[in-house]
């Protein structure tokens, strides 16, 4: 019979050349357990319970590491410190946190290293309070003297809860014990203000790092992201090129987000070239994250080709490509990849349902909608989440069935959303259902009491009734009230630059020049039966006073500059924060006719493809 020493002989030197399979641990854990076996040498069976240890951590064995466990405690070794800092972690590594925590309650005496694995054990594991704790007592303790990974782990912490008063008792224990400066700290105070919304705090730690690494330079551009700010986060990555400083996948695909937020398709290419140059365009990451660039910058066409390049995809990459095909309204596409990405052996889950059935939505496709809806539940077994049901209600109302959509509402599992009721109201407004609208509007109210635009949307559909009086008070209500409203822009990207209309811009440099060609290009649409559809227009003006407001809308600024500085031919992009109205839709027709232009729009809903005189929505939207 061989002897234990022989047994973890064999499974110690499988483990070093890497051609052992986790099959082994279940031969040696008969063998371990026969008390009769007899011990060769306590020093080489030590050696490879360490080894055996590791490895069970680093596959995740349980059972494994508690046969080990039982080993130690028999041959009397569970008091060394070295021994109980492996045990924590492999308990740890195994998602047995109580037994982790026995171990390191049970330690005679605790070294740095047990006390920051057992608080990174907590932080990796969602359990920021018991980190927290355990952090307090090592520092009441006050035997071991605390790390920076001790600082930067706790921190991270912090990071994931938002727990901003402790993060600044932290920052301020950090500069009295003299390690702010180190790296890992600072890299850590950094992510954890940009998650808590606090960017010039985050900002200012990065500023007064002495040393910086690349997670120090991807958490900053993540942090501006994160916070909205896409202009600086792109600024920060030309930052780090000009100083020739390498950047890894997340800094990357953190740029490609802000590009994509912008909508600004020149620097998206330019980081796209990047991505290729430094071999992350490979990465599930980086490749999800210009898929979803290229289509909200409105060339689905080239998502797609990024897409086609990938060779193994996930669910993720198949999840944006479906995604951008869906915001483009190109329901066909949907359908074919929705097939496609089961034919691979991959699974559709909640956020490929929630594209497929926005896309139903986009052009109408009633039943088409409510068979995907009975389709996820029914074949792919997965319970329906507020937005699917919010994708129903907008299937539904989008297509007139106001009363449908209502009552799958009050039959939902869970309270309906301002998301929710928002889209009732805007499809009440599309067919006039003055019942249903104020329905939906009292709900808004209450839960979006400083909404201007739900005020707004109901005084609209008010004038579209002529109910003035209703108008008047809805109106009066949100001057009196300061309630705040969302004044519509649009942006447009020229020569690497971003230039941005309100309603009735005067501020632009070459304002003059802009309303002058817009003035002439109204004349011309008109040669070709363009009429303004001021019915659009819902203030209580003269006709003439209604039409010169619509030719003031900010999308058709942005389209004429286009006009003046795009090449001839060139198809021209705008993106607007607010919905498209009747009249720009219209205009916008006319003006790919005339122009011989493609022209993109892109508003809060989806995107709108003018050719020739036609749009991609089909008249839906």
């Amino acid at each position: 019979m061989e002897t234990l020493c022989r047994w973890i002989n064999k499974f110690y030197y499988g483990l070093r050349y890497k051609n052992f399979s986790a099959v082994a641990l279940t031969e040696f854990a008969s063998p371990i357990q026969r008390d009769h076996v007899r011990v060769d040498t306590k020093v080489s069976q030590l050696s490879n319970l360490y080894a055996i240890l590791k490895f069970s951590a680093r596959e995740r064995l349980p059972v494994q590491g508690k046969v080990c466990h039982a080993k130690i405690i028999r041959i009397g070794i569970n008091d060394d410190v070295i021994t109980s800092n492996m045990l924590v972690n492999a308990y740890s590594k195994c998602g047995l946190f109580r037994e982790a925590r026995k171990v390191f309650d049970g330690m005679p005496e605790r070294s740095m290293v047990s006390w920051n694995t057992m608080i990174g054990t907590y932080t990796t594991n969602g359990q920021e309070e018991e980190a927290l704790a355990l952090f307090m007592d090592m520092l009441r303790e006050g035997k071991i003297p605390v790390s920076e990974f001790s600082v930067s782990g706790i921190l991270c912490g912090c990071a994931a809860k938002c727990y901003v008063f402790e993060c600044k008792q932290l920052h301020g224990f950090a500069i009295k014990a003299a390690i702010d400066w180190n790296v890992f700290v600072g890299t850590a105070l950094l992510d954890v203000y940009a998650k808590c919304g606090l960017i010039k705090d985050a900002c200012r730690v990065f500023e007064c790092m002495s040393e910086r690494n690349e997670v120090t330079w991807s958490s900053m551009v993540a942090g501006f992201v994160q916070n909205e700010l896409y202009e600086e986060a792109f600024a920060l990555f030309r930052r780090a090129q000009v100083m020739g400083l390498e950047h890894n996948q997340f800094t990357i695909s953190s740029v490609i987000c802000a590009c994509a937020s912008l909508a600004a398709l020149i620097q998206g290419k330019q980081v796209h070239a990047v991505s290729c140059k430094t071999g992350f365009i490979s990465n599930m990451f980086v490749a999800s994250s210009l898929i979803d660039m290229y289509a909200k910058c409105g060339v689905v066409a080239d998502a797609y080709v990024v897409f086609s390049g990938i060779e193994e995809r996930n669910v993720v990459l198949w999840n944006a490509m479906i995604s951008g095909f869906s915001r483009h309204a190109c329901s066909m596409e949907v359908m074919i990849l929705f097939e496609k990405m089961q034919q691979t052996g991959l699974y559709p889950n909640e956020y490929t349902y929630v594209s497929v059935l926005s896309a139903c939505s986009h052009i109408g496709l009633v039943e088409k909608g409510r068979s995907y809806f009975s389709l996820m539940v029914k074949q792919h077994n997965l319970l329906p989440i507020v937005f699917h049901y919010s994708c129903m209600v907008d299937i539904l109302g989008r297509a007139g069935l106001i009363h449908d959509a209502f009552g799958l509402i009050e039959r939902m599992p869970f309270d309906a959303t301002a998301s929710m009721w928002g889209s009732l109201l805007a499809s009440c407004r599309n067919y006039g259902n003055l019942e249903f609208a104020e329905i939906a509007a009292k709900h808004l109210f209450r839960m979006e009491p400083g909404n201007a635009g739900n005020h707004l949307l109901l005084s609209n559909i008010y004038a579209a009734n002529r109910r003035w009086e209703e108008v008047v008070r809805s109106r009066k209500l949100i001057r009196d009230t300061e309630l705040k409203k969302d004044r519509g822009k649009s942006w447009i990207e020229i020569k690497d630059k971003v230039h941005i209309f309100m309603v009735g811009e005067s501020n632009h440099p070459r304002i003059v020049q802009i309303y002058s060609k817009l003035e002439k290009l109204v004349e011309d649409m008109k040669e070709l039966g363009y009429k303004p559809e001021t019915e659009h227009d819902l203030h209580d003006v003269e006709d003439s006073r209604k039409q010169e407001l619509l030719m003031h809308h900010s999308e058709k600024l942005a389209l004429t500059f286009g006009l003046m500085c795009l090449c001839p031919g060139a198809p021209i992009r705008i993106m607007k924060n607010l919905r498209i109205c009747g009249d720009c839709h219209s205009f916008m027709k006319f003006a790919s006719s005339i122009s011989g232009r493609e022209i993109i729009v892109r508003d809060v809903n989806r995107f709108h493809h003018f050719r020739s005189g036609s749009c991609s929505c089909r008249e839906f939207w």
